[in-house]
């Protein structure tokens, strides 16, 4: 049982590990979205329409996250992060989606989608790439044959969903119709579900009721609107309930985790991570959006991120009884903070919640990362002192000389590079030289089984596997 554990944990955290790619670029679209909305600029009396090349180059990358999730954790997933995998995940991911909208066309799985298709088109790879099939059909075999199979699979998938995913839709609806009916019980609920539902993409259903549609407000002019967002914009006192804890957990608690994940990193990693996740939270800070930072930790802590979703079900919770509002056009940012300052109740408050609960998430999460060694980035593996910072001509000699510390290229049978280890199998063991690896730079081998080894050199291990196919060809 132990062991069926650890293997699915090590599966959730190579998951995870993949997402890191796409999640890279994050930071420029949420700048780019969030300086591109009318909002910002209006009180300005300038741009009256916004920014719309801002808005339209971060909706590229916002409305397509799914497919390059799906692109990413395909070849991540994959065997020597095979190409023809992430062709399947294309392939795979368009005929779900089409095939599910011809039978409901209100169907949106969001993120969720690419997830499952990238791992599908990886997991189908892996199994079939060397697959043989009758001579008269041998243009079909081996690697040609993953897109077809995945299509086939695809297919099926988006049968089911067509008809099974909006029923699960009308359930978490239902859930929010009744969520709203329960005070400070529901105040709770709809904080914990706002979290819990993002890795399945159904996070939007459900907070569509609370904040377009519950509740309404007649307006100075005579108006009536409805839903929580809308109501607060208007000047009812009574809206914000379902916002204003949201923004403790985005501006202060989310980065304050970023910090602990930086000072949790080991002493040679803390440079390399501290730019990104800078970056993260200054994004989760300013604009509210906090997708780089959650699915960071999402896979490679479910139970990290599982106290996260019942901690922000507390904020919302503290922020109502304290009587605060404040909401939000975008996301609970500084930008929307600041925005809504005027005709928020309690906005001063707001931070001095957020100041605890950013305090409350730095050792809970520093806690979670030492206490059970979860392996965040910085954590992953320790960085090479030897290969930091090599030239081209200098790394392409350590290449030369790992290929020569395995047993020379006949040896290999696979290599590939996972963010900060070599994955490699070869055809004789006894011709591998862990002691010699070592010397090259490698801060650790690991033996896997009697032909694969795990390499770890940091996060030069992409470049120095490319300079190593390079001589191998």
């Amino acid at each position: 049982m132990g062991k069926t554990k650890r293997s699915f944990m090590n599966k959730l955290q190579k998951l995870g590990r993949t997402l890191m790619t796409p999640m890279a670029v994050l930071p420029v679209a949420a700048i780019l979205f969030r300086f591109g909305q009318v909002d910002i600029w209006i009180p300005m009396g300038i741009l009256p329409n916004g920014i719309p090349w801002m808005v339209a180059a971060a909706e590229a990358i916002f409305s397509n996250l799914a497919l390059i999730f799906a692109i990413s954790i395909a070849i991540g997933l994959a065997d020597e992060n095979n190409g023809v995998a992430a062709i399947s995940a294309v392939m795979g991911f368009f005929i779900l989606t089409k095939v599910a909208l011809a039978i409901n066309s209100t169907i949106e799985m969001g993120i969720l989608e690419g997830i499952l298709i990238g791992s599908l088109s990886a997991y189908l790879y892996n199994k079939y790439k060397l697959i043989k099939v009758p001579e008269l059909l041998g243009f079909f075999g081996g690697k040609r044959f993953v897109p077809i199979i995945t299509s086939i699979y695809s297919l099926l998938i988006g049968l089911f969903i067509g008809y099974v995913w909006p029923l699960i839709e009308s359930s978490i609806s239902i859930l929010g119709n009744n969520v709203n009916k329960f005070g400070v019980v529901g105040v709770f609920i709809f904080g914990f579900f706002n979290r819990i539902l993002i890795p399945f993409g159904l996070d939007n259903k459900f907070n569509s009721s609370f904040w377009f549609e519950f509740g309404t407000y007649t307006n100075r002019v005579g108006n009536v609107v409805t839903g929580d967002i809308n109501r607060f914009l208007a000047g009812d006192p009574l809206a914000g309930t379902f916002m204003t804890g949201l923004f403790p957990i985005t501006m202060f608690a989310l980065p304050a985790a970023c910090i602990a994940i930086i000072t949790a990193a080991n002493k040679e990693n803390k440079k390399s991570v501290t730019g990104m996740l800078v970056g993260f939270a200054l994004i989760s800070f300013l604009t509210g959006i906090t997708i780089p930072i959650e699915f960071m930790f999402m896979f490679l802590a479910p139970v990290l991120y599982l106290i996260h979703a019942i901690l922000t079900g507390a904020a919302l919770v503290i922020t109502y009884l304290l009587g605060m509002k404040c909401g939000f056009v975008f996301s609970a940012g500084l930008i929307d903070y600041l925005l809504n300052f005027r005709i928020s109740t309690k906005p001063l408050g707001i931070l001095g919640v957020g100041l605890i609960f950013g305090i409350a998430y730095y050792f809970i999460f520093l806690y979670f990362i030492k206490k059970f060694d979860i392996p965040t980035p910085g954590r992953m593996e320790e960085e090479s002192i030897k290969l930091c910072n090599l030239k081209d001509s200098e790394l392409k000699q350590k290449a030369e000389e790992m290929i020569e510390a395995i047993g020379e290229k006949e040896n290999i049978v696979s290599i590939e590079a996972c963010i900060t280890r070599i994955r490699l199998e070869v055809v004789d063991s006894t011709k591998v030289d862990e002691a010699l690896l070592k010397e090259i730079g490698a801060t650790a081998v690991m033996k896997l089984n009697s032909t694969n080894y795990q390499i770890i050199v940091g996060n030069i291990a992409d470049s120095l596997v490319t300079y190593i196919d390079n001589l191998m060809e």
